[in-house]
C-alpha cells in the first residue's frame, strides 16, 4: 500500500468542478489500494479525504498548530488519522517523507510552496524520486513556464507530469 500526500486549496469549497475532482481522485486512489495524506483542513484536503473514505481508504490529515491554532480551524471529519506538528515546515517535511508519490490539485501560495519544496528535495536527492503529478490548467501553465526558462538547471526537468482529468492521474498512480 502506497501513501499518496495531496496537496490544494483550502478555499474550494463543495460542488465546485476542483472539489468534485478531487472527491473523484480520492476515491480512486483508494480504490487502487493507496492512502491518502493531505494537510487534514478544509477544501480540496477536505473532498479527496472525502472521496477516499468513501472507498474504504485510509486517510492522514497532517495539521499544524500554525494554522489550527491561528484561524481557530479543526480536521476534517474524513480523516482516519489526525498527525499535528507545531509548525509548516515540520509538517511539509514529513508530507514530503511519508509519501511515495504527490498529487497537487489547484491551490494558490501554500501549494505553490508545497510544489517547489518537493520538486527542489527530488531535485538534490533529500528525498527520492517518486510520481508527481501537477493538476489542471494553472500548474500546466506554471510548471510549463519555469521548465521552458533559462533559469531551471539541470535535473528539473521530466519530474512533474501534468494531468487535466482524475483517470489522467490515475495513470500515473496505478
Amino acid at each position: 500500500m502506497k501513501t499518496i500526500t495531496v496537496y490544494g486549496s483550502s478555499q474550494v469549497r463543495p460542488r465546485q468542478p476542483e472539489y468534485e475532482d478531487a472527491t473523484t481522485i480520492g476515491r480512486s486512489l483508494a480504490q487502487a489500494g493507496h492512502r491518502v495524506m493531505s494537510g487534514g483542513y478544509y477544501g480540496i484536503m477536505e473532498a479527496v479525504s472525502k472521496g477516499a473514505k468513501s472507498a474504504g481508504g485510509h486517510v492522514i490529515g497532517v495539521t499544524t498548530d500554525q494554522i489550527g491554532l491561528q484561524f481557530d480551524v479543526k480536521p476534517n471529519a474524513y480523516l482516519d488519522e489526525v498527525v499535528n506538528f507545531a509548525d509548516l515546515r515540520d509538517r511539509l517535511l514529513y508530507m514530503v517523507e511519508q509519501a511515495d508519490g504527490y498529487l497537487a490539485m489547484p491551490g494558490g501560495i501554500g501549494t505553490l510552496h508545497e510544489i517547489a519544496e518537493t520538486w527542489e528535495l527530488m531535485r538534490i536527492g533529500g528525498v527520492p524520486r517518486r510520481p508527481f503529478v501537477c493538476y489542471g490548467s494553472l500548474w500546466a501553465k506554471v510548471i510549463g513556464e519555469l521548465e521552458n526558462s533559462p533559469y531551471l538547471g539541470d535535473g528539473y526537468h521530466g519530474m512533474i507530469h501534468i494531468a487535466q482529468r482524475p483517470d489522467e492521474v490515475m495513470e500515473i498512480f496505478t
